[in-house]
């Protein structure tokens, strides 16, 4: 096969893995949909919450019946995310085999193989606790709309890498970044699910009415606890992508840190999921503040992606190129 043979397969392959994102999305909007509520128990689950005494096991009623026909919804949804991970997987190589480099030379490549980070984020969570299957549609359904901007806005042309990134740590630094930024994601959408279920486990300790698609969510208790994971497993490695980040910055510029815009930003992040980490262990500073400590930490990072590579200008603004 020709370079252009293989360029052309990774787009193909591109827009099959949002077809296929898409209907697993669906899937998991109609188990959520047309499933059972998760909240059995208010009560317990409400006192579970915001790290309180208790919040150290999964409540049985986070894992959903398996033989009901809104489970089979979410079977599917998986066995769908399985195969559009597969897909993309498939974009990457694709472009890698088409350019004769690493698949993550530019914007387009950088965040394709974060968001398939992401997506296999969630795929062991769920093979690990199956009642997080429930968060699936709030991972898959940014997950085809990203995929989508992604396309429209950043997608590039297959080619040889520029000059800038012409250097054997392109692959250290940058794929550690894509692992981080793949992780922090599935932290995020965990961290912003915490914050409704824990306002719906007050909402029903008080007496509200327990229903509504919220009650249909894993426990608070048990979302505060995959932000937290995720967020402990990212965040060596987002520290090694800066150190490495710094290494690199060395040998080419003949200098550590500059306080580039781009530097300054990656810094910035780092020392918010640091205080994420902290507060989420620090009494008083459990539950909503923590949780909204690592929603911030995220949009920094979202923020150093596009608006440090497309509108400032520094020395690691390459005019789309990550």
């Amino acid at each position: 096969m020709t370079p252009e043979t293989f360029a052309e397969l990774s787009d193909t392959l591109f827009g099959v893995a949002i077809a296929v994102y898409g209907a697993a999305a669906i899937g998991f909007c109609a188990e959520l949909a047309f499933g059972r509520s998760a909240t059995r128990n208010p009560p317990q689950r409400a006192a579970v919450h915001a790290g309180a005494p208790g919040a150290t096991s999964l409540p049985p009623d986070d894992t959903p019946t398996e033989k009901t026909p809104s489970a089979r919804w979410g079977q599917l949804g998986v066995l769908l995310t399985g195969v559009g991970a597969l897909a993309q997987t498939g974009v990457l190589l694709a472009r890698s085999a088409a350019a004769g480099r690493v698949p993550w030379g530019n914007m387009y490549e950088f965040a394709t193989a974060a968001v398939l980070v992401g997506v296999l984020v969630y795929l062991v969570l769920v093979i690990r606790v199956p009642g997080l299957r429930r968060i699936g549609v709030f991972v898959l359904g940014p997950t085809v709309i990203a995929l989508v901007l992604i396309g429209l806005y950043l997608y590039a042309e297959s080619g040889p890498l520029v000059a800038a990134l012409r250097s054997n740590w392109l692959a250290v630094h940058v794929s550690a970044a894509i692992v981080s930024f793949g992780v922090f994601i599935v932290s995020g959408v965990a961290s912003a699910l915490y914050l409704v279920a824990a306002h719906r486990e007050r909402s029903a300790i008080s007496g509200a009415d327990p229903t509504g698609l919220a009650d249909r969510l894993p426990s608070a208790a048990a979302l505060d606890r995959v932000a937290h994971r995720t967020a402990v497993f990212g965040f060596p490695i987002w520290t090694f992508a800066v150190i490495a980040g710094a290494i690199w910055a060395e040998s080419a510029w003949g200098r550590f840190w500059g306080w580039d815009p781009k530097e300054t930003w990656a810094f910035i992040s780092w020392a918010l999921y640091a205080a994420y980490l902290h507060a989420r262990n620090t009494s008083g500073w459990r539950g909503r503040p923590a949780a909204w400590t690592n929603l911030v930490a995220l949009a920094t990072l979202v923020f150093n992606l596009l608006f440090v590579n497309l509108v400032s200008t520094g020395l690691h603004s390459y005019g789309g190129v990550s």
